[in-house]
């Protein structure tokens, strides 16, 4: 692990929890984002690679796709932060295509129907239904985070990984958590298999939920604070120190 102060840059592979604040979307270099709270305590500059919604697979995407993040982020990266997989969790009425097949439709009356539609009906259909899919499969879920760990550690064997653990989540649009639990333990075996230090967020987000985003599933900057903190002591940071 890195010591405090050499770390010059940590990159992270994330969802829309690394630049989500308790109300909207942030730029990515707000000091009070959990990934520049890792940051700052570990030394370095952050290079945040997200997007609303994204999984494990669009990190895998991101990664091999995106020449910025191969290119310039990777090589100069002390440590790696697959902040990835909460996503993958949420429950949904439909298979994932169809929803990121929408944008394709070349209408745009139909465009807007159709998101219109899926929105409307996706909170009382998981509550009736219990959500009968997961946004990504867990199968998958591992399968493209295991890609990215081989991949990385075949050019980059010295750098270290960690995954976050995926977040719980109480709110309206998504009213049926029974696949969470199942996700932590996943996340946890796959970590241990793949000799990944692992951020266990549970304890540090699932009592503070009720003062978070609304929509129950973005975080306060409370939260976000403490997350940041898990993280840098993972990475070994001497600067970490308990969150009051």
């Amino acid at each position: 692990m890195p010591d405090s102060g050499s770390c010059s840059h940590l990159l992270v592979l994330g969802d829309s929890l690394a630049f989500h604040g308790p109300d909207r979307a942030m730029p990515p270099g707000d000091a009070r984002l959990f990934p520049q709270v890792a940051g700052q305590l570990m030394g370095a500059e952050v290079d945040l690679v997200a997007r609303q919604g994204w999984t494990a697979r669009d990190a895998w995407w991101a990664l091999t796709k995106d020449p910025v993040v191969w290119g310039e982020y990777l090589p100069r990266a002390a440590a790696l932060l697959l902040a990835v997989g909460g996503m993958d969790q949420l429950p949904t009425p439909v298979p994932t295509w169809v929803r990121d097949s929408i944008p394709y439709l070349r209408n745009s009356r139909a465009r807007r129907v159709a998101r219109e539609a899926l929105r409307g009906a996706t909170p009382t259909a998981v509550r009736r239904l219990g959500g009968p899919f997961r946004t990504l499969p867990q199968v998958a879920t591992d399968r493209y985070l295991t890609r990215i760990v081989q991949g990385i550690r075949s050019l980059r064997p010295e750098l270290p990984i960690a995954l976050l653990g995926p977040a719980p989540w109480a709110g309206p649009y998504y009213p049926a958590t029974h696949t969470h639990a199942s996700a932590v333990t996943a996340a946890e075996h796959w970590a241990h298999e793949h000799d990944v230090p692992y951020v266990d967020i549970e304890d540090l987000v699932a009592p503070r939920l009720a003062t978070c985003n609304p929509d129950g599933l973005h975080w306060s900057w409370q939260v976000h604070a403490l997350v940041g903190r898990a993280v840098a002591h993972v990475f070994g940071s001497e600067n970490d120190h308990d969150a009051r």
